[in-house]
């Protein structure tokens, strides 16, 4: 009986979104209903919520109060840009802020969660 020795392991490659678009359109709130729902019933706890999730005061959100542009909301959006280097202008950030404020943060949160999904290790040799 031969004994057979393995000199090379199999390699997993890696799986990762990186792109520098955002991956989801600014209306696109049904990739994530759960998200949708919960900003359209109650938008100030999905704004502190996504707040936190982005690694930011909870109270953040509260600040959009305080201005004819949502500042929390447009600097949470360049924020995110800018962390995944996604492409886009605060002129945009601004107009979509004051315009569609419950879409950007859906957006923004779908964006976290697409982004801080696991690596997904995949072994083509396994049949």
């Amino acid at each position: 009986m031969a004994n057979t020795m393995v000199i090379q392991q199999p390699k997993p490659f890696v799986q990762a979104i990186t792109s520098n678009q955002w991956s989801s359109e600014i209306c696109d709130c049904t990739k994530d209903m759960s998200s949708c729902c919960l900003a359209f019933w109650c938008f100030p706890c999905f704004a502190c919520i996504t707040a936190r999730e982005a690694g930011e005061c909870l109270c953040l959100p509260l600040l959009n109060g305080f201005g004819l542009i949502p500042p929390a909301t447009m600097s949470l959006r360049v924020g995110i840009r800018q962390r995944y280097g996604i492409e886009g202008t605060m002129c945009n950030d601004c107009v979509y802020s004051f315009f569609c404020g419950p879409c950007t943060w859906c957006q923004m949160s779908r964006e976290m969660k697409t982004r801080l999904q696991p690596v997904t290790l995949i072994n083509p040799h396994v049949r």
